[in-house]
Order: C-alpha cells, then structure tokens, then sequence
C-alpha cells in the first residue's frame, strides 16, 4: 500500500511478541491533508463496502472503547468513597453535596427522556444502585426512592401507551434495580422528610405551610400538583446565586454546561458503571443535559401536562380531535403524549367511563325511538368505535409517525363508508319487507354514513397538513398539493353541512328554550356550529386561490415547474398521494382532473374570481364567533395576513405582468404554518 505522499507502507504487519508499535499520527495526518472529498486509502482486502461497515472510531455511539476509565465494580467505587454516607462530617455541606446528587439526577433524568439509556444516565448513580446504603440519610434516601419510583412510573405510561416504537426513547431496563419494596408510599417518605427541614429552617416554615396542598381529586388534584411543581421549579432556579455563593462554584460562562446548580461536580456517579454489569448496555459516552437545559425540559413537560389536566371532560369528539391538534402544535413530549392517551382511553372507553358508541351516537343526533342496545350491537357501530379509538391514539404520537399512521387508517375508514352504503341501499331496497325497527335503523345508517365519510375527510386533510410541517413538500408541488387539499377540503364541507342539517330528536327539545336547544345540539351532540363550517369555506378559498395562483405562474412565466431527471410531475403525483388513492379519497380523483383543472388558467382568471377577497369577508364576520377562543383568533389573524399579503402581491403581478421577467417571486410561510404568502421584488 502506498500513501499519497509516495512513501512506501507495509502491506501488513506481522504480530508476534517481538511486534513493535509506531507512531502513525504523522502519516495520518500527511493523508488528511492531500485526500479531497470522497477518497479512501484502502488495501486489497478493505474495499467501499467494508469501510460502510467498520466502526467509527471516536464515536460515542459506535466505538466500544470510548471513555472506559473509572470503576470496575460498584463495591470498588464505594471502597474507594467514590459515593460516601454521609457526603460530608459537615452538617452544611452534607446538605450542599445533597442538593448536588439531587440536581445531577435532574439533568441525567431529562437526559433519558431525552433518548439517552437509563443505564448511563439515571441508573449512573452508585446510591441509586444500592440505595439499602442511603437509609441513614433521610433526604437522600427519599429523593432517590422518588427517582426510582418516577423512572417506573414513566416506563409504564409509555409502555402503555405503545407510541414509543418511533421514538427516541429507551424503555429496556437493563435489569436495573427499578422497583423496590415500599417505593409506593415514597411520596409520604418525602413529605416526611421535608416537614423535618422545614421544622430545622424555622425561617421557611411559614411559607412552607402556605405550599400545602389542598385535598381533591382526579383532574383537579393533578394540576394542583403541576402547579406545586411548576413553583418549585421557580424557586430552584431563584436558588442559584445562593448555591453558587456558598460553594464557590464555577464563573457564570462555565455555569451553563455544569449539571448541577452550585456548578460543582456531584459525589456518586460513573456513566460507565453498568457498562460492565450488564451487557447488553450500550457502550455510549454521553453528554448529560445541563442543570439549566433539565429545568427548562421539566418546565415545559409540567406545562404540558397542565394543557392536558385542562381538557373539559366532554363527549364531542369534534372537540377531543381540535384539542389533540392544538396540543400538537407545542410539540410536547413522549411522556406528555402518552399519558394524554391513557386519559382519553382507558380500557375501550373514553376517559375509561363512556363507552365509544355513545359518543357516536351523541355526534349523530339520533333519532326518536332508536334501541341503545340495538345501536350499541350493530356490526358497524362496534367497527367504528374501534377506528374511533385507533384514531385518538394515532394523534397522541409524534407527526411523523402520526401521518404514515393516518395514511394507513384512511383505507379502513374508507372501506366502512363502502360497507356502510351498500347496506343502506339493500335496507333500502327491503324497507317495505321488514320491521319498524329495521327501516328506523335505515335511517339511522345514512347517518352514519355521512359521519364516517366526514371522519375520513378529516383524516386526509390531517394527512396533507402534516406534510408542510414535516417539510414534505418543494414549492414546485405546491400547485399540486393546494389542489388536492381544495378538492378534500370541499368534501369535508359537504358532509359537515350534510350532518348540521339532520333534525334534532323531539324528546330533547320538550323543556328547553330555543336558545338552550342550539346550545345542547351544539355542545352534547358535537353538531358543527355554523361558524365552524365558515371558517373551513376560508379554507376552501384560500386552497383554490393559491391553486390557481401557482397554475397560472406556471403557464405563463414557467416557473415552479418540475423537471427533474429522476421523477416527473406525475410520479410525484402518485409519491405523494398515494395512500389518499388507495382509499378513493376522494373518488374519481386522478393527476389527469389535475391537468385539467390548472392547465388554462391565467392570472387574469385568478384576479377575476378574487378567492381572496371572499375569505376576508367571511372572516370579518367570524371574529364575533371566537370570541372568547384565543386560538381561534389567532388562527383568523393568521388567515388575514395571508390573504391580505397575497391579494397584493396578486394585483402587482397582474399589473406588471406576469410574463415580465424582472418579476422575482417566491412563496415564504411567515404568517400560517399551511398557507404561504407571495413575495413578489423585481430583480
């Protein structure tokens, strides 16, 4: 083998205990120097594929000698007082040392959520792993059997949950010491532990009495505890000055890397412990998350969880899928996601207490005379129940997971909107021949047709807006995407209006004032509220005007056209909607409609038909509607910067012309995560 200098390498080495080792740093580094991008030095027997294969020295994640120093053992580490009891002779500094264990455990915490193995980061703390020996300290052997206890706690939900697969997260154990006898009653053991403080710091103790906890239950409770912790947070971090000052910590520049918040170095841990105890460990050197990154982690997890304690515990579906949503859009966490499902559903049921055929039958607004028992048997409202469940979990996962999930769903609902029409029309056909309650449960399925049909449009309008916040799409198949969107949009409309008609049971209007009747319908049943169904039309115009928009500068200037040697317009068609044909959602859609809905349009077809304008007009209306939704404000403001920005840049290209080259346009999404504004310069 030769070097790109021209020096002579031996071809091999021979081993042997007369071997000797050199020093190759020089000859390494005279390659690096010469070889451009995409070169190897390789031997005969080291070819492209072996290079793929072999390991990355140096890699944390790769190279199994990475960081190997330290302790063989755990009762090697103890002997040597690598994890002492107590931390200090000092009462002072035991306590400081303690508040250093605890911080660090914080950040190694945050840092297992974060995709990191319990092994190297929580489980890399000694008194964790033979936590028999904290017993004669009271706070330490609290918080770590709180520790212990909160790590299990968060397997189980995630496990639970089943939406871990797609994430970066490690539930695997390792076979670590994760349960313990009596870590049930750790809460009590802490509350113990920190009534005995607060007796010891008599200054604290009436602001400590002022923290407790009022009694109650469910909901309530739990986000009285968020907000204990979210206030507990709060005074960790307004500690910090104090720690520091006593300890004599690191400067504010070196503070920010530091995992604890004095900035000292805690007694008790070596990531690297369980390495060698256990196997199947992976052999990692990892950055632990700084104190500060931990707090600002647990902050935004603990505000997460309060949205969720938030939820109104009604039945309107309609309700539940505009909050799974919303809640999406603050990106939470594994942790928040899992246990949001496991409060929706809970053993088949919603909130584990109604069954899912009740909230069906609640959205569909059935009909006088209909059996509960009859309903809640049928073949097709069982199905539907359980797509219903399948759906709500699918939307507690992460968007890229959720969208391919979405993608496959959509055939199932698909195919009972099938089902569902082709019983109705054989009941139908046979309503003379049978009973009073069959020809009622004929009516009963054009109901339930038109809302399965309505939950599948949803679902693909779901599944194309998820793509723009996954950046799915290249400008150049924007045109493609608004129409498609447009075209599902327009049905979802259809079939809302479709179920706002049906007629509302006379037994519940027997009683209630009009006013209180419109407001029953609406909440209890899930009805869509006319305003509802405006605010989608906005986005049936604000789709086709963009549509339009992009088909024309296409035609006319050629721009956002694709050619590509690899695919063509077409193929990315079917790449992109694939999933949407399969179902036949729509039916009768194809990239030929496509064609022929954009090829002769013109921007002087556009400005005539002024989409945008219809959209303004329709949201200075709603603005009454929402008034107390701060959501749905935002989202109207959002609209309006959209549609104002584009209807300008719409009339400069239309009086420039917009075959006049100087013209520099380009599409940008500053005011709407789905809809983009045009920026039109001249160059």
């Amino acid at each position: 083998m030769e070097d790109r200098g021209g020096n002579d390498v031996p071809a091999s080495i021979p081993s042997g205990e007369q071997m000797v080792w050199a020093d190759v740093s020089p000859l390494i580094a005279a390659a690096c120097n010469d070889l451009h991008d995409g070169e190897l030095i390789h031997g005969e027997n080291f070819n492209l594929f072996a290079a793929m294969s072999a390991l990355e020295i140096m890699d944390p994640k790769m190279d199994s000698g990475m960081e190997r120093n330290g302790f063989h053992s755990i009762e090697e580490a103890i002997e040597n007082g690598a994890a002492p009891i107590p931390l200090s002779l000092d009462r002072t500094v035991d306590v400081q040392r303690c508040i250093d264990v605890m911080d660090h455990l914080l950040s190694c915490e945050a840092t297992w959520h974060r995709g990191h193995s319990l092994a190297q980061t929580v489980f890399s703390c000694l008194y964790l792993l033979r936590i028999e020996r904290t017993s004669t300290h009271p706070l330490l052997h609290s918080y770590c059997r709180i520790m212990r206890s909160t790590c299990d706690v968060v397997i189980t939900a995630v496990s639970d949950a089943r939406t871990h697969e797609e994430e970066d997260f490690f539930t695997t154990a390792y076979s670590l010491p994760l349960k313990g006898d009596g870590d049930e009653k750790c809460l009590s053991l802490l509350n113990s532990v920190e009534e005995t403080v607060s007796r010891q710091l008599r200054a604290c103790k009436a602001q400590a009495s002022r923290k407790k906890l009022c009694d109650g239950r469910g909901l309530e409770l739990a986000k009285k505890h968020v907000m204990s912790c979210l206030s507990e947070l709060g005074s960790m971090s307004k500690s910090v000055e104090f720690l520091r000052s006593n300890a004599g910590g690191p400067s504010d520049g070196e503070i920010e890397c530091r995992t604890t918040a004095s900035g000292k170095q805690p007694f008790g841990f070596d990531a690297n412990i369980n390495s060698r105890l256990s196997a199947p460990t992976p052999p990692r050197a990892i950055q632990i998350l700084s104190w500060k990154q931990a707090i600002e982690f647990f902050e935004k997890l603990l505000n997460d969880m309060d949205a969720i304690f938030s939820l109104p515990l009604d039945l309107s579906l309609e309700n539940i899928l505009q909050f799974l949503v919303q809640f999406q859009k603050s990106q939470p966490d594994l942790v928040a996601r899992a246990h949001l499902q496991l409060l929706l559903v809970q053993d088949g049921k919603l909130y584990g207490k109604y069954s899912f055929h009740v909230v069906i039958s609640r959205a569909l607004v059935l009909p006088e005379g209909t059996s509960d028992q009859a309903f809640q048997e049928n073949e097709f409202v069982v199905q539907l129940g359980q797509l219903t469940i399948n759906l709500i979990k699918i939307l507690c996962t992460n968007n890229a997971w959720q969208r391919r999930k979405l993608g496959k769903i959509l055939q199932d609902w698909g195919v009972i909107s099938i089902q569902l029409e082709l019983a109705f029309r054989r009941e139908f056909d046979e309503m003379l021949k049978v009973s009073a309650d069959e020809i009622l449960f004929t009516r009963l399925s054009k109901r339930l047709i038109v809302w399965a049909e309505e939950k599948t449009y949803w679902i693909a309008s779901r599944f194309l807006l998820l793509g723009f916040q996954l950046e799915l799409y290249s400008p150049k198949e924007y045109c493609m995407v608004y129409w498609y969107m447009y075209v599902i949009f327009v049905n979802l409309l259809e079939k809302m209006q479709m179920r706002a008609s049906y007629p509302v049971d006379d037994s519940r209007r027997k009683g209630k004032k009009k006013r209180d009747l419109a407001k029953d319908v609406g909440l209890e049943s899930g009805v869509c509220a006319s305003s509802s169904c405006m605010l989608l039309q906005c986005y049936v115009y604000i789709s086709e005007g963009l549509t339009m928009m992009l088909a024309a500068l296409h035609n006319e200037r050629q721009i956002f056209k694709i050619s590509s040697p690899f695919n063509s317009e077409h193929e990315r068609f079917i790449q992109h909607f694939e999933l949407l044909q399969r179902a036949n959602v729509p039916p009768h859609i194809s990239y030929h409609l496509f064609m022929e809905s954009t090829t002769h349009v013109r921007i002087s077809n556009v400005v005539k038909h002024n989409y945008f304008r219809e959209v303004q007009r329709i949201l200075a209306s709603l603005r009454g509607s929402f008034a107390g939704d701060s959501n749905k404000l935002l989202e109207l403001h959002q609209l309006e910067q959209v549609i104002e920005h584009n209807r300008i840049a719409l009339s400069v290209i239309d009086q420039v012309g917009a075959s006049d080259p100087s013209l520099e346009i380009r599409f940008e999404f500053q005011h709407h995560p789905f809809f983009p504004v045009a920026v039109v310069k001249r160059s």
